[in-house]
């Protein structure tokens, strides 16, 4: 159990001092994103970016477990 919250825990520090350079890639606004915009109204269903960051997340951690 702690290594797992070690682990969690650098991902976020790594994460947090990546940030500036992971606000450039546009995450959220992929192809296959959908956006709904209206005059009151905005929603967001970002499929797309989830699918990617659900692979990265799951290549580490069959890395890590390696």
């Amino acid at each position: 159990m702690s290594k797992a919250l070690i682990t969690v825990g650098l991902i976020l520090v790594v994460i947090g001092v990546l940030w500036p350079v992971v606000q450039h890639l546009q995450l959220g606004r992929l192809p296959g994103d959908i956006v709904v915009e209206r005059e009151n109204f905005q929603f967001h269903f970002p499929i797309t970016t989830m699918i990617l960051i659900s692979g990265v997340i799951s290549l580490i951690v069959w890395l890590l477990n390696r």
